[in-house]
C-alpha cells in the first residue's frame, strides 16, 4: 500500500507528510516545497534517510503510469556469495518486472533469516512467500510473475 497526495492538492504550506507500507517494511517521506517552487521529497526507511532524485510530480507521473506495483522478489543473500552473484546475472532480463530486494542475512537485525537461510543462500521470496533457493528456476519465476501481473490486470 502506497498512500500518497497529488501534488494538485498540496497546501500552500511547508511540509506535507505521506506513509509508504510496503510488505515487510515501514517508511514515511516528508514533502516540502523547494525554493524555487518545486516539491521535494526527504524519505525514511528503517535507519537510513535520502533525499529523492526527482521531483514529486514526475513520482505521482510514474505512479500512475503504473496501473498495477511490481511485485517484490527479495534476495537472502551474504557476502561473499557467487551463487547469489551468478543469480542476480541470470535474473538481468527480468528486473523490469520487479523489485529485487537483498537481504543481507549476517546482519544482527536479520539473525532470524540466517538460522533459516545459512546453508542455502541465494534463497528467494516473491510478494513475501518462499519461492526458490539455491539457484534461479526460471520457469518457476515467470509462471509466479505471468500469475501476478495477470492478477494486477484484472484477469
Amino acid at each position: 500500500m502506497l498512500a500518497v497526495v497529488s501534488s494538485s492538492s498540496l497546501p500552500r504550506k511547508d511540509q506535507y507528510f505521506f506513509v509508504c507500507f510496503t510488505r515487510g517494511k515501514c517508511g514515511c517521506a516528508v514533502l516540502f516545497r523547494w525554493i524555487d517552487g518545486r516539491i521535494k521529497m526527504l524519505w525514511f526507511q528503517e535507519n537510513s534517510m535520502q533525499l529523492a532524485k526527482c521531483s514529486f510530480r514526475l513520482l505521482l507521473r510514474n505512479l500512475s503510469a503504473s496501473k498495477t506495483a511490481l511485485p517484490v522478489l527479495t534476495l537472502f543473500t551474504k557476502h561473499p556469495c557467487p551463487l547469489c552473484d551468478e543469480a542476480k546475472e541470470v535474473l538481468e532480463p527480468y528486473k523490469h518486472r520487479f523489485i529485487l530486494q537483498e537481504v543481507d542475512i549476517t546482519l544482527p537485525e536479520n539473525s532470524a533469516w540466517y538460522e533459516r537461510y545459512k546453508f542455502d543462500i541465494p534463497v528467494f521470496h516473491l510478494n513475501g512467500q518462499f519461492l526458490m533457493m539455491h539457484r534461479v528456476n526460471i520457469s518457476k519465476l515467470e509462471k509466479h510473475l505471468q500469475k501476478l501481473e495477470q492478477q494486477g490486470a484484472g484477469g
